[in-house]
């Protein structure tokens, strides 16, 4: 069966860099910074992290916006969030960065990334960050981070429906920055060197490795856990790969069930019946979101916060700065 698939994938992904070819000529450029967060791959690479990265580096020197599609909101068109936003109007994610940045920055939702950018012009943002607009092929971002992960990089996958990529690998040419996630702690530099080589960048791109910090403590609406403290939980996802977060929480020797739902899923009415049975329910910052609204589930309803640790950091920080700056 291999050999009739493969002619077929070939003229895939050569209709694929074609079409590409030709929206990257209709692509609209801007003349303020416009910094693209995305990946190649169908997902869970990271990217709400490193948006939030980049908020708390640029925030308190530009007027920062956010622009994501506002993935399964139920609302059409441009959102400006508000203090009526929810998860349900702009989307997870958007309202992840909302929350925790109300009052130092802009989060708007278009899945037209053009209309988006000339409605939030109306509120005059500095610096503007689309989140997950790497195939968005009307905008042309200033600058381009590329997120793969350690343990499935780009380089060894292929385009959907043979594998997992959105676009051909070759998409990577357009990034500044590839940034692989999600990596081991103990990364060794000789290992770093091995896997750039794989990469084999482009001398306008540089290739930097993060890995996941988790926090000692969970936190709610209301208030914090201890992790050391817990002694049964039921731990709850919705996201594109949760096999990190299990596998710190087993390296931590805790105690818990686990109900692993699909990524971006609209918990039922069902769904909610059955985690007020639970006593204590630990969940995703993401997750967190699309759960608190519910009254019954607080005092039980925890997330557990991360951080993203970059290596080489400080350079680059300077990279991003100078593009803004220029």
């Amino acid at each position: 069966m291999l050999f009739p698939i493969m002619p077929i994938y070939y003229f895939v992904t050569w209709s694929r860099n074609k079409l590409y070819d030709l929206g990257i000529k209709k692509s609209v450029s801007y003349g303020f910074p416009v910094i693209c967060v995305g990946n190649l791959s169908t997902g869970g690479t990271g990217k709400t992290p490193m948006i939030e990265y980049l908020i708390h580096l640029l925030k308190a020197d530009y007027k920062v916006a956010t622009l994501s599609r506002g993935y399964k909101r139920k609302t059409k068109g441009f959102q400006l969030a508000d203090k009526n936003a929810t998860a349900e109007t702009i989307g997870d994610e958007p309202f992840q960065f909302y929350s925790k940045f109300r009052n130092e920055i802009l989060v708007a939702v278009d899945a037209n990334r053009c209309d988006g950018i000339q409605s939030l012009l109306h509120e005059n943002p500095e610096v503007i960050l689309l989140d997950d607009a790497y195939q968005h092929r009307k905008v042309k971002a200033g600058f381009n981070i590329l997120l793969t992960t350690y343990n499935n990089p780009y380089f060894n996958d292929l385009v959907l429906p043979t594998g997992n990529l959105r676009e051909p690998k070759g998409g990577a040419i357009r990034a500044n920055i590839i940034m692989v996630t999600k990596c081991p702690n103990d990364l060794s530099d000789n290992e770093k060197s091995k896997y750039i080589k794989r990469i084999h960048p482009e001398k306008h791109q540089h290739v930097f490795f993060s890995s996941i910090a988790y926090s000692d403590s969970l936190c709610s609406a209301e208030e914090t856990k201890a992790i050391d403290k817990l002694e049964s939980f039921t731990l709850v996802t919705g996201i594109a790969n949760s096999k990190p977060l299990v596998d710190f929480l087993r390296s931590e020797n805790l105690n818990f069930e686990h109900l692993n739902f699909k990524d971006h899923h609209d918990f039922t009415e069902e769904d909610i019946s059955t985690l007020e049975k639970k006593e204590l329910i630990v969940t995703t910052e993401k997750d967190f979101m699309r759960l608190k609204q519910y009254e019954s589930l607080k005092g039980k309803l925890f997330y557990l916060p991360i951080t993203v640790i970059i290596d080489e950091a400080s350079k680059m920080n300077q990279l991003i700065k100078d593009f803004v700056n220029s």
